[in-house]
């Protein structure tokens, strides 16, 4: 969509928006960043991939990449809380390989892809660059974990130090526990972790959308009235 019809948009769908929200909206965007992003590989339990989209929105993380090779995602409202309207969810499920295309895509946006894993691994989680790199936080499936696949198109394997009999974590504790030390880490530092003012617009028409109980019927009928001028 063209920069001057979601700006057209955005100002048009606003008016159906109460103040009050819209200021919020404009508070998020601000906090809302695409320096850190977080992968899921084949997860069965769909109520973990709704769990690590809340968890993504609570820590201001706009995108989540959800890799469907095996197993299907089907969103579960009851865990996600709305969080799923403020995320932007990419999935991955058109290829034989979808791992490997999802993680080639990362790595030409430039993000360094962190695979989590107890075994094997080469740093802790606080020993993540997140200053001098975007990253990708990849985490794998319940019960076996990430792909080989996965695992070999990593750049690093990481761990969370436990100190217990248990060896692993649900995989949206993980998540969670990934995001916020993360999140907090990056915006501690002084470093460009925010969404880029050309990506706003885009996010933002989409939150306006979400906020606006009859938002198609609205904006068709602005996209009919503005064809015809």
């Amino acid at each position: 969509m063209g920069d001057s019809l979601t700006k057209d948009l955005i100002n048009y769908l606003s008016k159906f928006v109460l103040e009050e929200r819209l200021e919020l909206l404009e508070e998020k965007i601000n906090l809302r960043s695409r320096h850190l992003t977080l992968v899921l590989e084949d997860v069965f339990q769909s109520r973990n991939i709704s769990a690590t989209i809340r968890s993504a929105d609570c820590f201001g993380i706009q995108d989540v990449h959800i890799i469907e090779n095996k197993n299907n995602y089907i969103a579960d409202k009851s865990v996600s809380l709305g969080a799923s309207k403020w995320i932007s969810v990419k999935q991955y499920n058109s290829e034989e390989n979808n791992t490997e295309k999802c993680i080639k895509k990362l790595k030409e946006e430039g993000y360094q892809i962190i695979a989590t894993t107890p075994q094997n691994s080469d740093i802790i989680l606080d020993e993540i660059d997140i200053e001098n790199n975007k990253i990708a936080i990849l985490l794998g499936t319940e019960i076996s974990g990430l792909s080989e696949k996965a695992l070999s198109l990593a750049d690093k394997k990481m761990k969370i130090n436990m100190y217990g009999f248990t060896e692993s974590l649900n995989i949206s504790v993980s998540a969670a526990i990934c995001t916020q030390y993360l999140s907090n880490k990056m915006r501690e530092m002084k470093i460009d972790w925010e969404i880029k003012e050309e990506e706003k617009d885009e996010i933002m028409l989409n939150w306006i959308r979400n906020s606006i109980k009859s938002a198609k019927k609205i904006e068709d009928d602005f996209m009919i009235r503005r064809n015809e001028k």
